[in-house]
């Protein structure tokens, strides 16, 4: 059972800590690692558990963080760590060209948040980015993010979608986010590019995620939004992993990858369970929880790599624990309870 720590250092040790089976492949993969929107709400953590398992491996590997940085502290934080940083603007192609080549990529860049009004940008940072790097990494071994939310609503009843489920996204950021999976492949096409489409929804950090955003209004004495009643989540520490383990896995043509919990979890049970470790009492928008989401079935990935080393109930614990003891909010809401595409 993990303690719950007591602030951001602990908390990003904690995530940053690798796993046998990842120090493992650190000894077999060839090459130098890049890691492409970095400076994200995961990239941090990452690059850090990257370059431990390098260390602990015992082989000489860069582990290069690529982004604008506008958060010099993110930067200074990662140097610190031995991660070497390259600042690039993903959307300038001359910028992305003058990179220097890297056998693996990671690319994590993208747009979610403010997408409704500013339309064009999401569009731009989700299709337009992604192209000027999958050409000039076209040699290379891509591993690159994209969302649960290309799939179709389900239900809790009808379990979630797989990886031969057909995509079906609603609403512009979704559309822009296959838009960004169809690049990708196209690139893949005309070079033969060995590339892993990483679906994942969604990470918990403490700082924010599915639970901290059930968390924080019963703490606050707010209703518990359960406009989506189900959901699917993994704790940051095991996807960050997932995404660098699964570098091996990139191939052409390309391979899909769910990346979530095993678990469905029930958004009530959930706000009651954390409810009951804060001593508060807990309630919701609606009477009856609404019943489609974004839900994901993550079979081949814990048949690949097993089980998440951090169980949902555990995940539950550590978060109402993190939030009662006034831990650190990054103000990142997931929107897990839209359904209408409009984020």
């Amino acid at each position: 059972m993990l303690d719950c720590p007591k602030n951001e250092a602990e908390l990003d040790e904690l995530l940053s800590r690798p796993a046998p089976a990842l120090v493992e492949m650190m000894k077999r993969l060839d090459g130098d690692i890049a890691i492409l929107g970095v400076a994200g709400k995961m990239g941090v953590t990452m690059a850090m558990q990257a370059k431990r398992a390098a260390d602990e491996a015992g082989v000489s590997k860069k582990i290069i963080g690529v982004a604008r940085f506008s958060k010099p502290a993110e930067r200074e934080k990662l140097e610190k760590a031995g991660v070497e940083t390259l600042k690039c603007d993903l959307l300038d192609r001359d910028q992305v060209d003058a990179l220097p080549p890297c056998p693996n990529v990671i690319f994590m860049a993208g747009r979610k948040f403010g997408t409704q009004g500013d339309e064009a940008r999401t569009w731009a940072m989700n299709a337009l980015a992604p192209a000027y790097t999958a050409e000039h990494f076209r040699n290379s071994r891509i591993v690159f993010f994209s969302t649960g939310c290309v799939y179709p609503l389900r239900s809790a009843a009808e379990g979630g979608c797989t990886e031969e489920t057909a995509p079906a996204p609603i609403g512009e950021y979704s559309q822009s986010c296959l838009a960004r999976e169809r690049i990708f492949e196209y690139f893949q096409s005309e070079y033969g590019t060995k590339l892993l489409i990483f679906r994942l929804n969604y990470a918990i950090d403490l700082r924010y995620g599915v639970l901290h955003d059930i968390c924080r209004p019963i703490r606050e004495g707010r209703p518990v939004d359960n406009t989506v009643g189900a959901f699917n989540a993994i704790w940051q520490g095991d996807a960050n992993a997932c995404a660098l383990r699964a570098l091996e896995l990139a191939d052409s043509p390309r391979r899909i990858l769910n990346v979530t919990g095993p678990e469905t979890v029930d958004t009530v049970a959930a706000a009651l369970e954390m409810g009951k470790i804060l001593g508060k009492e807990v309630r919701f928008t609606r009477e009856k929880s609404g019943d489609l989401g974004y839900l994901s079935d993550s079979t081949q990935m814990c048949a690949l790599f097993g089980p998440p080393r951090v169980s949902m109930q555990e995940l539950i614990r550590l978060q109402a624990q993190w939030i009662a003891s006034g831990g650190v909010s990054i103000g990142k809401p997931t929107h897990f309870e839209v359904n209408n595409g409009k984020f």
